[in-house]
């Protein structure tokens, strides 16, 4: 079982290399879509790199109320338990 400094650290490595996010619009209460531009088709490719990092099948239905940085750091860690 991952602690959540390691599933924070993991999510940000990717949001970073991925999306050319910057270190420092990566806190817990910035919104997915409005703070950090993340569209409807990066979710896509945000599953996929969960399900293959930690191991578990991401719902369409669950991942609709995660709307935050930090929810989506809450949801992982709930999910790879």
């Amino acid at each position: 079982m991952r602690s959540k400094e390691e599933i924070v650290a993991i999510i940000n490595t990717f949001l970073i290399e991925e999306f050319e996010l910057e270190a420092e619009q990566l806190q817990d209460g910035a919104l997915l879509k409005d703070d950090l531009e993340i569209e409807s088709l990066d979710f896509v490719d945000i599953a996929v790199i969960l399900e293959k990092e930690f191991g578990f099948k991401v719902s369409n239905e669950e991942m609709v109320n995660v709307r935050t940085l930090g929810q989506l750091y809450e949801y992982v860690q709930r999910k790879a338990q």
